[in-house]
């Protein structure tokens, strides 16, 4: 351990998170793959607001083709994020020893990847899915702590990968 810089750890550990995001990945775009009905259920009764007792149910979509559409939209996107983390973390692992300058223009898929799956987690899930079809109300199909919990980790590590403290 006494051979490696506090440079090079955060340089490692900014390989490691963004490897860790793409793990998260994987196992979203695995579990949406194999099991496309219990996901798709989930976003189904989110956009149909079935369950939500809300006076706002005239904002709902109750069209099972768009359902599908946004469900696909949104596992299109998860796997945006995921292939761009993983590239990320390859390129990152690839320029851990380049000069500061490269290192940093290695960021370039991670940020990418950050972003995508803020859109999806946050964006999607908090804003849309949560102010506009009340999926907090829904007892048994409310995703926002699940959401929260990625958004929570996602934005800090962000602001973490692209600060220049690792040179």
């Amino acid at each position: 351990m006494n051979s490696l810089t506090t440079s090079q750890i955060i340089r490692r550990s900014k390989v490691a998170i963004v490897l860790m995001v793409g793990i998260l990945g994987i196992l979203i775009v695995f579990s949406n793959a194999t099991d496309y009905n219990s996901n798709y259920i989930y976003i189904s009764h989110i956009l149909s607001m079935d369950t939500t007792n809300s006076h706002l149910t005239y904002r709902s979509i109750n069209s099972e083709m768009m359902h599908h559409r946004i469900y696909w939209m949104i596992m299109t996107l998860e796997t945006i994020f995921t292939s761009s983390c993983l590239m990320g973390a390859y390129q990152l692992a690839k320029n851990i020893n380049a000069s500061e300058e490269q290192f940093h223009e290695a960021k370039k898929f991670a940020v990418l990847g950050f972003l995508v799956a803020l859109f999806v987690y946050y964006l999607c899930l908090q804003v849309i899915g949560n102010e506009w079809f009340d999926m907090d109300r829904s007892k048994d199909w409310n995703a926002m702590k699940w959401a929260q919990s990625i958004v929570d980790f996602l934005v800090p590590a962000l602001i973490f990968l692209v600060m220049k403290v690792d040179s």
